[in-house]
């Protein structure tokens, strides 16, 4: 009776063949004497997948080989029938054209359809079929033995590197003081490394707790528990390799003494990056701010690929959707979480993405790769927008060896950059700080064209030797025309700025610009005249401005002008539009004039022939002259 209720005809799937089973099924005595039928789409998708060099293709042709074997010491009558996909069939095996093949097979032979797909037995029971659905094998805990790669785990051993015909290779040590170390004198072998495989992916598919991350062609990707594995085949490899990491810490946030400060300004949803090189500990660090955020009631995500950063499990983490990181970040503007780990910030969409969620609101922290702290925010040049980058990231904190070596801060202000003497090269300059210090340590501008990334240190640290001698020299050239002190201070290695008193000035500059003129020509220098002393906040900023213009103004002073008689002082009429202010007085055309607010001096100028003064309508000097106007106060003009 017994073997009238027996299934002497079974047709198995893809999955079943792939998972292995239906072997241990025949050898258990299930499907002992059975006819096994194995559609031809079954053999193709196999082949295929092998041929991409995917694990689970070269896994299935396998339990091929072993019902070929049990076949052949007649368990089971193997056979093989139904008819091979195209190659748009192949193409379109996602969307169940191939399934749709092996059920057709299944139809046509008769007898039980066996599937560990649930999509696959569903329809296949809707078309009428006798259907076995075998759910996905699953081992609990308990059952889980040791795998032979963690046989070259020690405890301080962060990864471990197998190749074919290659003695076993590890990173050991603490962080900070790592030593890549042959761990075995044998070379690993390609059966060695086959077999190594072959656990590791049944691993990843029966540990609830593992999966396969990522099958490509030569490449699969697995996370087992707390080791990420890395599978290469040819021809993406020269050879079969494997490589497995795992943390050999978890550290929380207290263990790094942060200030509490830092603490207070990585809670406040910012945008910061944790830098570092290699191997410098960086994830560990971010699990531990994603800890401590969490700790303290904050809702993190994180978006890894692969997911490897060691969380608790209250923090969901994130792979690419339908592959793509930009999935992932729509599908988490909607959870609206308060803060997003994003591991691994490497490629120009990676930052996009960053600055996208950072700008939306949420706050970011981003993993990347850099020797100093100050490569990390260069990373953003050219991709991010320069005005918003301090919007995306304010924070920069650089790693080395497991410490935090080094944190910046990011602040943006109009001035003019570190280096510049003139007020009119005002422009938007990124400050980059060292956050315990407060110390300026860089400044990103743009001059012309370019991005400027410019240190900024203390003055003896930019001055060259050379400067002193020369400071030396000028200021013996000008004492001989100066009877007070003379203030020399050189800017460039052929500019530097003069300082005399009022009453100097005129000797120094000489008439017509010819005595100054003389002194550059003699020195080979350009010599720009100030005055050296000031009676208060607008008479100081004036003199910055008109000393030099004056200096200039002399040595263009024009003698085409007629001599006629003008009046020595008017209140010019002032006109605006969007580029300057415009003083007008006429009958001072072509001299040399000084300007005064409410009788207090402010700066030098020479009235065009058409009799107008111009001014940039964004400089500090348009702003006063609007700002008295406005007061009432009376602006006048006087001739020199």
């Amino acid at each position: 009776m017994a073997d009238e209720k027996r299934i002497w005809r079974i047709v198995p799937d893809t999955s079943v063949i792939i998972d292995g089973r239906l072997s241990a099924r025949i050898r258990d005595g299930d499907f002992k004497g059975a006819e096994i039928i194995i559609p031809e789409a079954v053999v193709s998708e196999l082949e295929a997948q092998a041929n991409k060099g995917r694990e689970i293709g070269f896994k299935g042709l396998e339990e091929l080989l072993e019902l070929r074997k049990l076949a052949e010491r007649d368990e089971i009558l193997l056979q093989f029938s139904g008819v091979q996909p195209t190659l748009e069939e192949i193409k379109l095996s996602k969307e169940g054209r191939v399934d749709a093949l092996i059920r057709n097979t299944a139809i046509d032979a008769g007898g039980l359809f066996v599937s560990a797909d649930r999509v696959q037995s569903l329809i296949a029971k809707a078309k009428g079929l006798n259907v076995e659905y075998m759910p996905p094998k699953t081992l609990d805990p308990s059952e889980l033995t040791p795998l032979r790669i963690e046989h070259f785990f020690t405890d301080d051993t962060m990864s471990v590197h197998l190749k074919n015909g290659v003695p076993p290779m590890a990173k050991k040590g603490p962080i900070g003081d790592i030593r890549y170390v042959v761990i075995r004198d044998e070379p690993v072998t390609s059966a060695e490394l086959s077999s190594i495989s072959r656990e590791l992916i049944e691993r990843a598919r029966l540990d609830p707790e593992s999966f396969i991350e990522m099958s490509s062609s030569g490449a699969t990707v697995l996370q087992i528990r707390n080791m990420r594995v890395a599978i290469a085949h040819p021809p993406f490899s020269d050879d079969m390799e494997i490589t497995a990491v795992r943390p050999t810490v978890v550290v929380d946030l207290e263990q790094y003494r942060l200030s509490d400060q830092l603490k207070e300004r990585i809670v406040s949803q910012r945008g910061i990056l944790i830098a570092g090189p290699p191997g410098a500990g960086k994830s560990t660090f971010a699990a531990g701010i994603a800890r401590y955020l969490s700790d303290r009631g904050q809702v993190v995500k994180t978006m890894e690929s692969p997911r490897d950063l060691q969380v608790p499990p209250e923090i969901t983490q994130y792979s690419p959707l339908n592959g793509r990181m930009e999935d992932t970040a729509d599908l988490l503007l909607l959870v609206r979480p308060d803060y997003t780990i994003y591991d691994e910030v490497r490629k120009t969409s990676d930052f996009l993405i960053f600055a996208d969620m950072r700008l939306a609101g949420v706050g970011m922290i981003g993993v990347v790769h850099a020797t100093r702290a100050v490569d990390a925010v260069q990373r953003l040049i050219g991709r991010v927008e320069l005005g918003v980058i301090p919007q995306v990231v304010d924070t920069v904190i650089f790693i080395d060896k497991g410490e935090v070596a080094k944190v910046l801060v990011l602040e943006f202000t109009v001035k003019v950059p570190h280096g510049m003497t003139e007020q009119d090269l005002a422009r938007p300059v990124i400050v980059i700080s060292d956050f315990e210090t407060r110390k300026v340590e860089y400044e990103i501008y743009t001059y012309g064209e370019q991005v400027v990334v410019m240190p900024v240190g203390p003055p003896t640290e930019l001055r060259k030797p050379s400067w002193k001698l020369a400071e030396e020299e000028i200021r013996n050239v000008i004492s001989r025309y100066a009877s007070g002190p003379v203030e020399v201070e050189m800017t460039s290695d052929d500019s530097s700025i003069v300082k005399v008193r009022e009453d100097d000035m005129r000797k120094v500059i000489g008439k017509g610009g010819n005595v100054i003129d003389r002194i550059e020509n003699m020195l080979g220098l350009h010599i720009d005249v100030r005055e050296l002393e000031t009676e208060g906040p607008r008479a100081a900023r004036g003199r910055k401005y008109g000393a030099e213009s004056r200096a200039l103004q002399e040595k263009r002073r024009a003698s085409s002008f007629e001599e006629v008689p003008v009046v020595s002082s008017v209140h010019p009429f002032i006109e605006r539009n969007k580029k300057h202010l415009i003083l007008g007085a006429p009958e001072l055309a072509g001299k040399d004039v000084e300007i005064y607010i409410a009788g207090e001096y402010l700066f030098s100028a020479t009235v065009s022939r058409h009799g107008e003064i111009k001014l940039r309508a964004n400089s500090d000097l348009a702003s006063d002259i609007i700002d008295a106007q406005d007061r009432g106060e009376p602006i006048e003009i006087r001739l020199i």
